[in-house]
This record gives structure tokens, C-alpha cells and sequence, in this order.
């Protein structure tokens, strides 16, 4: 059995996870993330019992009850490099013992769901509607550098998107996965179908324009006419931008845990409308993820 070097997972001095500071007993089956640290209270607050309260750099993390269930609420701040992090020793919290620096022989299960903010690609979406990301596609190439990649993977969604896109060979490799099937169920009838863009930036990679242009001023337009199955009454279409949920499902589908993002929108990128007053919206989200996850089995 492979035992994992120092260098390659950081243990602290304290015996918590080198970036997240947590020990795994500090660490709830049940996972909120959310990308603003200040989220992490706005969360916490509902709690019933709170057990713990940790806070490296933009990783902060609170463990407690939510009406019985056991829940950790922890930020991951923006992109998806943070999320290979999160994800990465949330997992080695679940399943590395840190005293033989081996895995355990029992695989234990998490259940991360992703609470986001982001910007919509189809005129039907409304500022304050709630988009549940079914399949998540990564701009950032992350998933591209793990072995086990084209498993968890939709290549025949992958190829037709750079079709239709005339994709660019200087651009990473899009890939194309699904969040888990389950949650999905859980709350498909209090959201909207999803394809969510993870971007690897928050201005020219999601076609914004302020000083310098993008490489291809036309690719939203692409993206927005995108289906899938092409030309089929019940084909799919992409809805919005964020910039996590590709490396949540893809790292999670390759490491056997459940994970999904639901994203409020509060930008309508087509007909170029924004708010930033979208707190309330953001509350509602919360509330109704917490007492369904509080459910869920």
C-alpha cells in the first residue's frame, strides 16, 4: 500500500490539513461551500449547535447541527485552483489516515454542495432564479491533468461543443461532467436545468470586455446557441457562468463523492443587466439547500 509523502500532502504541526486547518474529526459528512469567507457566518447562523469555528487565509469553516444533520459550511474562495485544494484535503480529511499517511480501507462518502452567485446566458433566466448545475463545463483544463479523466466525462458533449464553437487550439481542452445524479433529484423541482461554464477568469474568459478585448468577441454568442442534442425538441443548452462547479463535480465523480453547485443568478449577461443587491435572493438559496440536505439521505 502506497503511503503518501510529506511533500505531497502538507500535514500542519498540529495535525490539521496544511490549507484548511482542519483535523478530520472537525469534519461533517454533509458540506455547504460557498466562495465569500463572509458567506461562512451568513450559514452558521442557522445552526442549531455550533461545534467549531477555523479560519486559514480565504478558508474559513464552521462544523455544526442543522435541525439534526450534521453540516460543515466552509469557503473555498474564487476559481477553480481553490477548489483542487478544498476538494483534495476534504477528501484526505474523509479517507487518508494521518498517522500511517495511508487510505483507509473503508472509503467514506461526502456530500458537497456548492451555494454560488453567477451570470446568465439565456434571456428566460431571471435575476434571483436559482440554476442547478446538472453538467459543468470547465474552461480551466484542471480535470485535464488527472488520470481518470474521459470516465467521468461527457466526450461526445466535449466534441460537439468545440465543433460548434470552432474552439481554440490555444485554449485548454473544455470537458464536459456531471453533477451527482441524486442531488440532482433532490432539487430539481426547486430549481432550473443547468450547463454551467466554469471560467478561469472573471472578465475576458466570460467575454467581458473593459479595456482589453477578448480573444473571440464572439464566443458567448456561440455558447448561447449551443444545443445538445443538436436540432431535438429536448435538447440542452448552457445557462450561466461561474467559475467552480467543473472541478466540484469532476474531482468529486473521480473520488466516489456526491457533489453539485446551485448558483443564483444576478447578472443577465445577454440583455446586460446586473444588481448587486441580490442578498435576499442569496438567503432563500441557503434556506432552501439547508432543510433539504437536513433530508437527505
Amino acid at each position: 500500500m502506497r503511503t503518501i509523502p510529506p511533500s505531497e500532502l502538507i500535514l500542519n504541526s498540529d495535525g490539521t490539513v496544511f490549507h484548511l486547518h482542519l483535523r478530520p474529526e472537525q469534519l461533517a459528512d454533509t458540506i455547504v461551500l460557498v466562495g465569500d469567507p463572509a458567506r461562512v457566518a451568513q450559514v452558521a447562523a442557522r445552526f442549531d449547535v455550533r461545534e467549531c469555528a477555523v479560519e486559514n487565509r480565504e478558508f474559513h469553516s464552521v462544523t455544526g447541527i442543522y435541525k439534526g444533520r450534521r453540516m460543515t459550511v466552509l469557503s473555498h474562495g474564487i476559481g477553480t485552483d481553490n477548489i483542487d485544494i478544498v476538494v483534495t484535503e476534504l477528501d484526505a480529511l474523509a479517507n487518508i489516515d494521518f498517522a500511517t499517511r495511508q487510505v483507509k480501507p473503508q472509503h467514506k462518502r461526502l456530500t458537497m454542495l456548492r451555494l454560488g452567485t453567477s451570470g446568465g446566458l439565456q434571456t428566460d433566466l431571471r435575476i434571483g432564479d436559482l440554476v442547478f448545475a446538472r453538467t459543468s463545463v470547465g474552461f480551466d483544463g484542471l480535470l485535464n491533468f488527472y488520470e481518470g479523466r474521459n470516465e467521468v466525462c461527457n466526450s461526445d458533449m466535449e466534441r460537439a461543443f468545440v465543433a460548434h464553437t470552432g474552439w481554440s487550439e490555444q485554449l485548454p481542452a473544455p470537458y464536459f461532467v456531471d453533477a451527482d445524479k441524486k442531488l440532482w433529484e433532490l432539487f430539481r423541482d426547486a430549481t432550473t436545468e443547468g450547463i454551467t461554464i466554469s471560467a478561469p477568469g472573471f472578465y475576458a474568459p466570460q467575454g467581458r470586455w473593459v479595456r482589453l478585448k477578448p480573444a473571440d468577441p464572439q464566443l458567448n454568442e456561440k455558447i448561447e446557441s449551443f444545443r445538445y442534442p443538436a436540432e431535438v425538441a429536448t435538447s440542452r443548452r448552457i445557462t450561466n457562468y461561474e467559475m467552480e462547479s467543473s472541478a466540484l463535480a469532476g474531482l468529486s465523480a473521480l473520488m466516489g463523492h456526491r457533489a453539485a453547485t446551485i448558483c443564483t443568478i444576478i447578472a443577465q449577461r445577454v440583455t446586460e443587466n446586473a444588481t448587486t443587491d441580490y442578498a435576499p435572493f442569496v438567503e432563500k438559496m441557503i434556506t432552501m439547500s439547508l432543510d433539504r440536505l437536513a433530508d437527505f439521505r
